[in-house]
């Protein structure tokens, strides 16, 4: 298991993504002194050399988990500005935040399928009626049920099912990977500025 966090500029100056850069050098060194392997799962690169405009980092070892919590919420980067000399300005925030970067995958086997067969019901007349070629199939590690009764065979009907159950389970993962996707772009308009949970520095500032 691991500890995943992504470190984002939001959509601050070039100095914020500066701060990234040198939040994140600070946060792989004290995660190097608890014995903690950090690795740059992913990065976005900032106008200038060297910066980030987002990083995602997966940190693994033990106490992971709490390590990234202490690097959870508004960091502030606090030096002078390296590009524009003439700004005041001297706190730079970036926001950090837990996210899920994998999402697990349904394995569909037919072995999961329970398959009922059942009266068809529409038209047909009395023949059809009396004949249980309907299938009702159940996947049972989702709940997911499907009934299909469009066809006279019951051998067509139990494919369709087997089909449809395949298409809503592969559909089901792909909707759970955009809004896993979407959550990890909004950390990026969660930025705000002020009362940081933690302020790092220069050495010798």
């Amino acid at each position: 298991m691991s500890a995943d966090l992504l470190l984002s500029a939001g959509r601050g100056p070039q100095e914020c993504a500066w701060a990234v850069a040198e939040l994140l050098g600070r946060l792989e060194a004290a995660a190097a002194r608890q014995g903690l392997e950090v690795h740059r799962a992913q990065t976005v690169p900032g106008d200038r050399l060297g910066t980030f405009r987002s990083v995602l980092v997966r940190i693994a070892g033990p106490g992971d988990a709490a390590f990234a919590a202490t690097w959870t919420g508004t960091l502030c980067w606090q030096a002078p500005s390296p590009y524009r000399a003439g700004t005041s300005r001297k706190n730079w925030y970036v926001i950090a935040r837990p996210v899920q970067v994998e999402v697990p995958r349904t394995t569909f086997a037919e072995a999961d399928v329970d398959i009922v067969a059942c009266r068809t019901g529409g038209p047909g007349g009395q023949r059809r009626n009396k004949v249980s070629t309907a299938v009702r199939a159940t996947h049972r590690p989702t709940g997911i049920v499907v009934v299909v009764d469009t066809e006279r065979l019951f051998s067509l009907n139990r494919r369709i099912a087997v089909q449809l159950l395949r298409q809503r389970i592969e559909r089901g993962d792909a909707l759970a990977e955009r809004a896993v996707t979407t959550a990890r772009w909004r950390v990026h308009d969660e930025l705000t500025r002020g009362n940081p949970v933690r302020v790092e520095r220069p050495a010798g500032a």
